[in-house]
């Protein structure tokens, strides 16, 4: 008998559809010479049982090379041998084992089934508080010294308010044990759901018999605490899912070709190679291709992480997702559908979450011997009253005793109580903790990767220095970039009027999309823009920042350079993380010069250049492979990969959404000393996080014997059991008074400083 928590609420879908021969291609995808490959949504996955169950199930199908659960997102990958099996084999098979199962469509986000499913334990959680709560209210009297017709009465309203609770609030358990033992299979619902309907029915024969004892209190007070728990695991698994959901949305529904000089819109999913598609200003781009007509900027942090736009023309590359800025463009498609930089993007972005599903807490990983282990338990406690002649009665309560005592609620609480004590600890310091496991890795890193724009900087251009030029010239100056939207004519728009600057009229001005402006100035034309615009060689100085020149009639153009600002504390950050023992790496999409000169401003030895998303999952997964536990930490599209193949991941507040969702940990605020406070948590986290596991197991060893000798009712089961709760809970507490060293945030400069000179090399 296998092990498995099937999921207790409803399937969006109560039966798995029929794929016909048509309707399967269009969820079918080539994986290699003769292999294809379809992803199903298995929702009723639930535990990491559920892991082997249906990987060992779909791999022993004919044809079947690979079948891989991602638990997060509750989505399988089947990779077959074309023409050897059907993908209806694998829905009748998931279907078989209890589990529907259906094609994934990317554009579902899950949203409404995830938000059903958390007001339904909500629900169950408020009602078993309240019940809870006022059971042990009425406890307490009959625990001073209540009796007779007293007793009775207080038993009774125990009953009226218990048991319609029980019924509610027991659902999610009952539910999952039915459908467990519906299909053969046994999960850690089962003794749960056994021990609290014994308990709740031996509590109203006892009140029927007008006896001294009834255990209300053990039952509700034992889903309450289970409540807790699996409502938090919920919500950690809802929140991990979304990464790759609103990638999806950067991709457009629709797109405008051209043909024969006509404009018309068709669905991106109707897009073919060669087409020639119509892009306006503030579009996204709905395939790749190659700029046919036009000049634009355009938004590509999404491929190499940088706020700055990047300037096209004819013959520029496009990747689909990419957002159009400033000018139209006409672009030849190269690439359209799943063949796409986006999809591919998607693809990596998958990958890489399905290496974190064999992460599971301790306490699943003892779900396969568990469950069994108190079945047998309980039984033998009663077989052997009998065989004794003890008598049914004093044997069923000591078998509900072992139920109840046994009860996993400590063992369950364990790590999660710990990870929500040091998850508000953090909250109050503005760091968001999203994955219930993250803590526990982040305590295990010995390696943390950085990107560089948006992380270890600001991604907000600044003066550097002004030209030697005059203050009329730079009014000049300030005229032209008021006029625009481009990110370094805003920087410069900023920073020229603290300085006492005032624009000057300039006339007639006019954007020039990818390359900048023109006007007059008292009949002399002016230009402000990039180096070809305004006539400067590409050969000239200044490749290790940004920049922006005004060119005044024929006179030689003033260059206006830009930096972007280190995030506070970086300096600091990174010399704490050095003290630690952790080696530090830059990954960055920016220039090598420009990335060289961060990495010498904070002190970090090994960086890369030029990094594309697959290249920085590459690296990272070569770092694991080597054996080194990675901590990520990036902000951008083109980190998204990256972040989710780390062991675990941070991505500041500014992130982009999908950097944000793809990160186990977010900060806010601008310092990025949060990091290493983060890790200072973690250590201590999985330090009580061990203690309490120790308690846990070993107040299971010590009760047990008790609760089988008969020394404990199922009264004095679930006082102890709650016992065993407030003792995890308590330590877990100490957490947050012992005072935790955290660094101090001192004001520190945002410029790259300067630093003794030490070795660079570039990353491998």
């Amino acid at each position: 008998m296998t092990v498995c928590c099937v999921e207790p609420f409803p399937s969006p879908f109560q039966t798995s559809p029929v794929l016909s021969g048509d309707e399967a291609q269009r969820w079918i995808t080539v994986a290699g010479p003769g292999l294809k490959r379809i992803e199903l949504i298995v929702p009723e996955a639930n535990c990491a049982a559920c892991i082997a169950d249906v990987e060992t199930a779909l791999q022993r199908l004919p044809g079947v090379s690979a079948a891989r659960l991602n638990l997060t997102a509750r989505r399988v990958s089947v990779t077959w041998r074309d023409g050897e099996i059907e993908p209806q084999g694998f829905i009748d098979e998931l279907a078989a084992m209890g589990f529907n199962s259906r094609p994934f469509d990317p554009r579902e986000t899950g949203v409404f089934q995830d938000g059903r499913e958390s007001r339904f334990l909500l629900r169950a959680l408020a009602v078993a508080g309240f019940a809870a709560s006022n059971v042990m209210l009425l406890s307490v009297s009959i625990w001073t010294g209540a009796d007779g017709a007293t007793r009775d009465l207080f038993h009774w309203l125990s009953a009226f308010i218990a048991l319609p609770a029980i019924a509610y609030a027991g659902r999610p358990f009952f539910m999952s044990a039915a459908a467990a033992l519906r299909h053969g299979r046994t999960n850690m619902d089962v003794p749960i759901s056994i021990g609290v309907l014994l308990a709740s029915a031996m509590s109203l024969f006892e009140t029927i018999e007008q006896r001294e004892h009834a255990f209300f209190d053990a039952a509700i007070t034992l889903l309450f605490f289970l409540l807790i728990g699996r409502y938090l695991d919920h919500l950690m698994r809802v929140r991990a899912r979304s990464a790759v959901s609103l990638l999806m949305t950067l991709m457009p529904d629709t797109a405008t070709i051209v043909v024969n000089g006509e404009r018309r819109n068709v669905s991106t999913r109707d897009l073919r190679p060669e087409m020639t598609m119509a892009v306006a200003p503030g579009d996204r781009f709905s395939a790749d291709g190659i700029v046919a007509d036009g000049a634009s900027d355009i938004d590509r942090s999404m491929v190499t992480g940088e706020s700055a736009a990047e300037t096209v023309g004819a013959g520029s590359a496009i990747q689909a997702g990419t957002l159009n800025l400033t000018g139209p463009l006409l672009v030849r498609v190269t690439a359209a559908g799943q063949d796409t930089f986006l999809a591919e993007l998607i693809r990596l972005m998958a990958a890489a979450e399905q290496s974190q599903s064999a992460y599971v807490r301790m306490a699943d990983r003892l779900a396969r011997f568990y469950a069994p282990a108190v079945h047998l338990i309980a039984a033998a406690t009663l077989v052997g009253w009998l065989a004794l002649g003890l008598g049914w009665h004093d044997g069923l309560l000591a078998a509900v005793a072992v139920l109840i005592i046994t009860c996993p609620c400590a063992l369950g609480l364990a790590v999660p109580v710990v990870q929500v004590v040091a998850s508000s600890l953090l909250f109050r310091r503005g760091i968001m903790i999203k994955n219930g496991s993250a803590l526990e890795r982040l305590a295990a890193v010995d390696t943390v990767v950085f990107d560089k724009t948006g992380t270890l900087t600001l991604g907000k251009p600044i003066m550097r220095a002004l030209p030697a030029i005059s203050a009329e010239h730079l009014g000049i100056a300030l005229a032209l970039a008021d006029s625009s939207r481009h990110p370094l004519s805003r920087a410069l728009a900023q920073a020229l009027p603290p300085r006492g600057i005032v624009p000057r009229q300039v006339e007639d001005i006019v954007e020039h999309p990818g390359r900048g402006l023109s006007g007059s100035w008292r009949g002399v034309p002016v230009r402000l823009g990039n180096r070809s615009w305004c006539g400067v060689a590409e050969a000239a100085s200044g490749a290790d920042c940004l920049e922006i020149n005004l060119r005044i009639g024929d006179s030689a153009a003033a260059r206006f350079a830009f930096e972007d600002q280190l995030r506070p504390h970086a300096a600091e950050t990174i010399r704490e993380l050095r003290k630690a023992g952790l080696r530090v790496e830059i990954l960055s999409g920016d220039r090598l010069a420009v990335v060289a000169r961060a990495a010498d401003a904070l002190g970090i030895d090994f960086y890369a250049a030029a990094q594309l998303p697959a290249e920085k999952l590459a690296h990272v997964e070569k770092l694991r492979a080597a054996g080194r536990k990675v901590l990520v930490v990036g902000d951008g599209i083109n980190d998204a990969p990256a972040l989710a193949a780390g062991l675990v991941s941070m991505a500041p507040a500014s992130a982009s959404d999908i950097g944000r969702n793809a990160a186990d940990i977010v900060f806010m605020g601008d310092s990025l000393s949060a990091v290493v406070e983060a890790r200072v948590v973690a250590c201590r986290t999985q330090q009580l996080a061990r203690q309490n596991f120790i308690l846990a197991v070993g107040y299971n060893v010590l009760a047990v014997p008790i609760a089988i000798l008969g020394l404990a009712t199922p009264l004095i089961a679930a006082v102890a059991m709650s016992s065993s709760s407030l003792l995890v809970i308590g330590n877990a507490l100490r957490l947050g008074l012992t005072g935790l060293a955290l660094p101090h945030r001192r004001p520190e400069s945002r410029g790259f400083p300067a630093r003794a000179a030490e070795p660079l090399r570039r990353a491998a």
